[in-house]
């Protein structure tokens, strides 16, 4: 007999037996048991962090990571899911600075760095046992028994092995380069960090009149940065374009790029008196202007321009400058930016920085203590006063702010730790080339453009919770020494408890090595480095990698399958192809399947502070994982945006499980009725009526298209076949029979 089954639609006490079901008898477990004998298919999964709750979002990434190795191990696969934590990083500092009522770097080291580290480990499980309960409730299904914990000391030493593997190719080097800089974290971000943090602002820019030396003349240059003014050393111009004297409808003589005369000059133009705009006195290329002196704008920086012994203040020239926009002439401050920089080196211009390690103006300056972009007002009201302010345009543009913390980012002239991507950059796009991208147009697209335009990588942090960078510098002669193993710090320190130091500050920087070159104390570098590194060594390092498990890495190397959203394109998709492509060679993931976004029912982005954010638990509860789940698969591609509300899980409930569930209830009544037992009969194909012939065809026919489809990663298109199925099942079979 059939147990009977009601035919309601109360999903969700069903789904809590079953998942009772799995965990008590074990199933995950028995699942991978019946397969270990079978051929691997590995699933990477990307690390979350447990210090943040989980979100809609991440229901989608969830079933989508699911479906492929159930899939997988249905054909009988052996399908390692080995569940992970990303657990270093600013998240978790900043979450510690909250609860510790202490505000950035100097109060953390008044704090201690040992406690502060302590809070830091505990921080990261906060959330553990809701991720864990989270998983569970969806159905996703990975061994989150023994995960991968990037905090661990087994995966920072791989970690070590790996960029020491960099450090002896030659490419992890220290430079003194503009990096975006987070003054609130106090430490620089990596590009593809700062490509998760863009903003769109309104702000004011300048266009600021400098004197020119020895006439009565004045040279006109823009900046959308008016805080780095007084930093100012130099003015540029494109040596290939045309330039012109004026004298202006406004009484001054100003030099400007011919074609932009009209645009910023127009507005001067007089039609009742007759006054044009402005009347030209001479042309001059570029070129012909370099060196042409001018008088600061600002004194503040004229000092140290005499203490550095360089000259300063006047024109260079660099086809960087455009005229797209402003005046064709742009200032010069080389401590922030890279065009700046490259200017700076090229004429040995003196370097100014005028704006402390906190993004505060310094005491060169009148606005000594304050941000430097709140100080933008403050500089152009001076300007005005002083009469060197022609106009100050607000303009909107996106600007990029801190992906963690949400401050707006400065381009900072920082020593930091690069590793080389530009020497590796063919290889890259070559092992990209080898990825089934689906949808094909971001590995093409998006992805393909990052790379094309790859930057060196910085990679280090100038804060506390994180993996060392496993340098050991000698103060007296320079010398540099990459560690990577345990074994190695053990044997250059002479120290036995580099075998069993937690590898974390501040108790691994207390062990020192004798230079080698000059006897002296070699320490360790102060930084850490990017968490992206982290998430990025997990192919490798969660095995602990190459000091275990040898067989085991080569074994699940490179991994079938991956799958997060599309934000993580220059984020772990990047981290991932890096490492390997500098360790390996070859790409770490052969398919990955990228997604969209959740958004509301509007199409419009979620957030708490819209009102419009679901809350996953609420939903799952509402709805059951199930109908959440076929949701996701068949409603629309899984790289588009996704716009998910309640109504349409619901009708995809009724539609497709509530008949399916309906069809089988009809069944069992029938089957208990007639007392059928199915075992005491043998099909004869030949002896079945048209319409069993007809379900049996569609039923094969089925079984085919969802196969081929999984096979290639065509979610949406097998559900659509399984739904059509269901309904011609229920509608023509079951009513016709």
């Amino acid at each position: 007999m059939y147990q009977k089954v009601l035919t309601n639609l109360n999903f969700v006490e069903r789904e809590k037996q079953t998942e009772k079901f799995w965990k008590d008898e074990d199933i995950f477990a028995k699942s991978m048991e019946n397969r270990k004998d079978g051929p691997t298919y590995t699933f990477y999964d990307g690390p979350p962090t447990a210090n943040g709750k989980p979100h809609i979002g991440h229901v989608l990434t969830r079933v989508i990571k699911d479906m492929i190795p159930r899939y997988r191990t249905m054909k009988g696969y052996m399908v390692p899911r080995k569940a992970g934590w990303d657990t270093h990083g600013l998240p978790v500092e900043l979450e510690v600075e909250r609860e510790l009522g202490l505000d950035g770097k100097e109060q953390i080291e008044e704090y201690g760095l040992d406690p502060f580290i302590s809070k830091c480990k505990e921080s990261v499980w906060r959330y553990k046992g809701m991720w864990e309960d989270f998983s569970g409730t969806v159905g996703f299904w990975a061994d989150m028994d023994n995960p991968y914990v990037t905090y661990h000391d087994d995966y920072i030493e791989s970690e070590w092995w790996a960029l020491k593997q960099i450090w002896d190719k030659g490419l992890l080097y220290k430079g003194f380069k503009i990096v975006p800089y987070c003054p609130r974290c106090g430490t620089p971000l990596s590009s593809h960090e700062v490509a998760q943090g863009y903003k769109d602002v309104k702000e004011r820019s300048a266009v600021a009149r400098f004197k020119a030396k020895g006439e009565d003349a004045y040279i006109l240059a823009w900046t959308t940065t008016p805080w780095t003014l007084p930093s100012n050393v130099a003015l540029c111009v494109n040596p290939d374009e045309t330039y012109a004297k004026v004298k202006a409808g406004d009484g001054y003589n100003y030099y400007m790029a011919e074609a932009l005369l009209d645009t910023v000059l127009g507005k001067l133009k007089d039609e009742e008196k007759g006054t044009p705009a402005y009347e030209v006195l001479e042309r001059y290329t570029g070129k012909e202007l370099e060196y042409k002196e001018y008088e600061p704008l600002f004194d503040y920086a004229v000092e140290t321009c005499e203490r550095q012994h360089k000259k300063a203040f006047y024109i260079t020239c660099d086809k960087y400058v455009t005229l797209t926009d402003g005046t064709g002439v742009v200032h010069i401050a080389p401590a922030f930016g890279e065009d700046d920089a490259n200017v700076g080196r090229h004429y040995d211009l003196p370097f100014v920085q005028l704006v402390n390690a906190k993004g505060e103006m310094t005491g060169e300056t009148p606005y000594e203590g304050i941000f430097c972009k709140k100080a933008d007002p403050m500089i152009l009201t001076d300007l005005e006063k002083k009469g060197l302010l022609f106009d100050a345009p607000k303009f909107e543009h996106s600007y990029p702010h801190c992906w963690r913390c949400d401050t707006p980012l400065i381009y900072y002239a920082r020593e930091s730790w690069f590793i080389k991507m530009t020497a590796v950059k063919e290889d890259l796009i070559r092992n990209n080339n080898t990825i089934n991208w689906i949808p094909e147009s971001i590995g093409k697209g998006r992805f393909g453009d990052w790379l094309e335009n790859i930057q060196d990588w910085g990679i280090s942090r100038n804060r506390y919770w994180g993996t060392p960078l496993n340098v050991w510098e000698c103060p007296e002669c320079g010398e540099m020494h990459s560690i990577g193993s345990r074994e190695e710090l053990e044997k250059m320190s002479g120290n036995e408890s580099a075998r069993t130091v937690e590898l974390h500050r501040p108790y691994i920087d207390e062990i020192t090595i004798k230079c080698p070159k000059c006897g002296g104390t070699m320490k360790r570098v102060p930084e850490v480095i990017d968490c992206w590194f982290d998430s990025g060594a997990m192919p490798f390092a969660q095995h602990h990698y190459p000091f275990e498990n040898q067989d085991l890495f080569h074994k699940q190397f490179p991994a079938q399958f991956i799958s997060e959203a599309v934000d993580q394109t220059r984020g772990w998709f990047y981290s991932l192809l890096a490492e390997s492509t500098l360790l390996f060679n070859k790409s770490c993931f052969e398919n990955v399947i990228v997604l969209g976004h959740i958004q509301d029912e509007n199409g419009q982005k979620m957030s708490k502070s819209k009102g419009n954010a679901v809350d996953p638990f609420e939903a799952l509860a509402t709805y059951g994982a199930d109908a959440i789940r076929w949701y996701f698969y068949i409603n629309s591609a899984p790289w588009l945006p996704n716009r998910f509300h309640g109504k349409a899980v619901q009708e995809g409930q009724r539609k497709f499980m509530g008949t399916l569930w309906n069809t089988y209830a009809f069944f069992v009544l029938y089957a208990n009725i007639d007392n059928f037992d199915a075992t005491k009969y043998k099909l004869e194909y030949d002896k079945l009526p048209v319409m069993d012939k007809w379900l049996l065809s569609k039923l094969n026919t089925l079984i085919q298209e969802v196969d081929e489809d999984l096979a290639n990663y065509r979610i949406p298109e097998a559900a659509r076949a399984l739904d059509g199925f269901v309904d011609e099942m229920s509608n023509w079979y079951v009513r016709r029979s």
